[in-house]
């Protein structure tokens, strides 16, 4: 082989790497996010690129509608702004844990508040001294 062969063939053996390295997982990728965009029903909970959480209420060609509250807030998206089906995990707690760290703090307070009830005095208008009369001049 000559110089020209190998380095030809160097480069024929770079660019086949870099397409099952690179471009071949991304294309998968993007079909599997295209696949899933196709499928999204309405029901469907999901998460959208930007991190809105909703519950798809309506789906057209190109767009669907959310509601991303209880207190029935909607929002209409395009389908490429949706990253994932159902709420992503990591930082987010689920509504399960944050219903019972709420009922936690709710029961502390209470307890807090018999323990402060208990040291008050029963009739706090005894326990208050009359303000003395100031000389009249």
């Amino acid at each position: 082989m000559d110089q020209g062969t190998s380095t030809i063939l160097m480069l024929v053996v770079l660019f086949a790497l870099m397409y099952f390295l690179m471009i071949r997982p991304e294309n998968k990728r993007k079909k599997q996010a295209q696949e899933m965009r196709d499928s999204l029903k309405k029901g469907d909970v999901i998460t959208t690129i930007g991190g809105v959480v909703g519950k798809i209420v309506s789906v057209n060609n190109d767009t669907i509608v959310i509601e991303t509250s209880e207190d029935r807030v909607r929002i209409e998206f395009t389908k490429w702004a949706v990253s994932n089906v159902g709420v992503q995990t990591g930082e987010q707690p689920s509504k399960d844990s944050k219903d019972s760290k709420k009922k936690e703090k709710e029961e502390k307070l209470e307890e807090k508040l018999e323990e402060k009830k208990e040291e008050l005095p029963e009739d706090p208008v005894d326990e208050i001294p009359a303000p003395e009369e100031e000389p009249k001049a």
